[in-house]
């Protein structure tokens, strides 16, 4: 099932604030059928019901499925990514953490900083927490603690990762964390496969089969690390084909059975 976040396009333009600027919608909830939105009632998260109201996809403004108090990442978690740096394959997750600031929508737009020289796509799948959990260990079961899984693209400026002794500042960026489109609830990791493209060429393929830590092992690891609290996200790690972008550029990220995240890029101040 795919659920979503998302505003109407159109609004009323009377409820403006004392300013006189026209203020935003509040963001609802709903599940996707083909081309139309079914708005729900409740919490993603937990339960739903049917409002009795519809829209076209082309009358909504679907946002970020999900408002984590963190994003935590996990790095080199495919072979051959590893291999395209140079680096050692981890014996254990190597985790990092992008600040929820970074978050941007489907079609919103990626900013290159002015002080990078290099920023790098990097696709991925994304699982998205359903509710608090601490201390899992290798024999619990991690479902009950899958809300769902969408698309993310880690946008890193690369060669400041290569400067910094951590890789806060290059992974952290406002706009350095495109999520969505929607939250699929059932997805078969066995056949999945995660894809970028860069202006509409293929540059990113791997089976999520080919992860060396699964979803359900990081799940557990890094919940003896912190707590994961509802809405959390975690990054599962890029295949390799990583490359530059440039302002102009359009990247998309495709996740089988998730749909599609796309997003313009274009130069800080342009």
């Amino acid at each position: 099932m795919k659920l979503c976040r998302f505003q109407l396009l159109e609004f009323n333009a009377a409820a403006a604030n004392r300013s006189g600027e026209a203020m935003q919608p509040e963001p609802r909830i709903g599940r996707i059928e083909g081309e139309t939105v079914h708005e729900l009632s409740g919490s993603l998260l937990g339960e739903t019901k049917a409002s009795g109201r519809s829209w076209k996809l082309t009358e909504v403004a679907l946002l970020p499925p999900s408002v984590p108090t963190k994003i935590v990442c996990v790095g080199r978690n495919y072979i051959e990514h590893a291999a395209e740096f140079n680096n050692d394959v981890p014996k254990e997750p190597l985790i990092f953490l992008k600040p929820p600031s970074a978050i941007i929508a489907p079609g919103e737009t990626i900013v290159l900083p002015a002080i990078s020289n290099r920023v790098d796509y990097e696709g991925e799948l994304c699982v998205v927490i359903a509710r608090r959990c601490r201390q899992l260990s290798d024999a619990d079961d991690v479902r009950p603690y899958i809300a769902g899984y969408t698309c993310l693209n880690d946008i890193s400026a690369r060669d400041l990762q290569f400067s910094d002794p951590q890789w806060t500042r290059a992974k952290g960026f406002d706009t350095f964390c495109p999520v969505g489109p929607v939250l699929e609830t059932e997805l078969d990791l066995q056949r999945t496969t995660v894809e970028t493209f860069l202006n509409g060429v293929k540059k990113q393929s791997a089976s999520t089969t080919e992860m060396i830590f699964s979803v359900d092992a990081i799940i557990r690891w890094v919940s003896r690390v912190m707590t994961f609290e509802p809405g959390d996200i975690i990054a599962t790690g890029t295949p390799s084909g990583v490359g530059p972008l440039a302002a102009g550029d359009v990247v998309e990220v495709v996740v089988s059975g998730v749909g599609t995240l796309r997003n313009p890029v274009q130069a800080a101040n342009s």
